[in-house]
């Protein structure tokens, strides 16, 4: 059974951090291209980082470039989004997303609110 957990959201003060996670099981993780989407409210869902399989290629919306760090680990079937200096509107559902050429699968999404 294919699961994506994300877990490591939270409310947070503007300026502040928080590091996502996003544990996965069913597949061959390695073999897989891994994302972190957001949508906030009233907003369409939007890519927000993304890591090749091997982790040696990233990118990033414009929104969070010199903010977030997506990273991953193939040995423990996880990736991460760091999230610096945060700012209300990076205010979303955050979903970790795993693709290849033939499947894709979606997480549940964790919650992220910046506030004062």
């Amino acid at each position: 059974q294919v699961q994506l957990v994300e877990s490591g959201g939270g409310l947070v003060q503007p300026g502040g951090s928080l590091r996502l996670s996003c544990a996965a099981s069913g597949f061959i993780f390695s073999r897989y291209v891994m994302n972190w989407y957001r949508q906030g409210p009233g907003k369409e869902r939007e890519l927000v980082a993304t890591i090749s399989s091997a982790g040696g290629s990233t990118n990033y919306a414009d929104s969070v470039k010199g903010r977030f760090t997506i990273s991953r680990d193939n040995a423990k079937n996880t990736v991460y989004l760091q999230m610096n200096s945060l700012k209300p509107e990076d205010t979303a559902v955050y979903y970790c997303n795993a693709y290849n050429i033939q499947y894709t699968y979606w997480g549940q999404g964790t919650q992220v609110t910046v506030s004062s």
